[in-house]
């Protein structure tokens, strides 16, 4: 393996996306249960981002499974909980005794916010995500817990003092940070939020989204921290970024990346690896299988 190949590693958002599966190009005749799907896709890449502990917290069981089911030297980034990083989370997303317990607030509200969360049962949520990596962190496999904040956290001591929180609440893993909202980069904010995450060792995630949109930041290729850079790229489709009643996620990144535009990409990327030990490129345009086929391109691009 090349030394550029080893500190710059390309994988995709998910292995399991509905609209992947059922294209039936990536996963080859038989390859149908959920232990098949993620041998075939670490036989593919070195890495992946696991994106259904977003939607809900992952099982300590599960993690166990992905750790069992991958070679040596394959990775995770596992994405936080929506809880935690300020989305709107609904009843059925949690746990039942924590839904149970917060009955009162969902009798007359659809969805419960961080800030709304009693202390205690934010410990107890904390305390199995936590649990939860354990598998991966024994393993060797985690590589970071990715927070991408909603475009509604803005920059300002509140939001600060909420990552520095999330920082202490997972001390023991490398935390990755996406931002969705613009002034986060813009030229009053830019130097201050780098220095932050300087600061507290975070890995700021470079990102590739269709641009003139509140809630898309600009690609600012630099990094925080000297172990990790990652690059998340959700293709440029802007006539989809803010899509309303769509029937699945993975709608939204409806994207094919053409070859010039991988090319261009893979110039930065060789620039940012050359200042961090490793570079970790994520296709999120996980529509179908464009995110897999670009993935593989942007990989002969860069071993070309």
């Amino acid at each position: 393996m090349s030394e550029e190949r080893a500190r710059i590693q390309v994988g995709t958002a998910s292995w399991t996306d509905r609209s992947l599966v059922a294209c039936g190009r990536f996963y080859p005749r038989g390859c149908s249960s959920a232990e098949d799907r993620l041998r075939y896709y670490a036989s593919q890449f070195p890495v992946v981002e696991v994106d259904s502990s977003y939607y809900a917290l992952p099982a300590a069981r599960n993690a166990a499974l992905w750790a069992e089911r991958t070679p040596e030297g394959f990775c995770f980034n596992v994405k936080a909980f929506r809880l935690f990083t300020g989305h709107q989370t609904p009843a059925r997303a949690l746990p039942r005794d924590v839904a149970a317990a917060l009955a009162g607030h969902f009798a007359t509200k659809r969805d419960v916010y961080y800030k709304d969360v009693p202390e205690e049962l934010r410990d107890a949520l904390w305390s199995r995500f936590v649990h939860a990596l354990e598998p991966l962190q024994q393993a060797g496999k985690l590589t970071a817990v990715l927070f991408q904040f909603p475009p509604w956290v803005r920059p300002g001591a509140r939001a600060l003092a909420h990552l520095e929180a999330c920082t202490n609440r997972l001390s023991g893993c490398r935390l990755a940070v996406e931002f969705r909202h613009r002034a986060w980069f813009d030229a009053r904010h830019r130097e201050s939020t780098l220095a932050f995450l300087r600061e507290h060792g975070l890995v700021h995630v470079v990102v590739d989204a269709p641009q003139g949109f509140s809630n898309s930041v600009p690609a600012v290729w630099t990094a925080t921290n000297p172990a990790l850079a990652i690059v998340r790229l959700h293709g440029r489709n802007a006539a989809t970024w803010n899509l309303r009643d769509a029937e699945s996620a993975s709608q939204r990144f409806n994207y094919d990346y053409a070859d010039a535009e991988l090319t261009q990409l893979g110039d930065h990327i060789r620039q940012l690896a050359g200042r961090v030990e490793r570079v970790q490129v994520i296709f999120n345009n996980n529509y179908e299988d464009q995110g897999q086929r670009n993935a593989r391109r942007l990989r002969a691009i860069l071993d070309g």
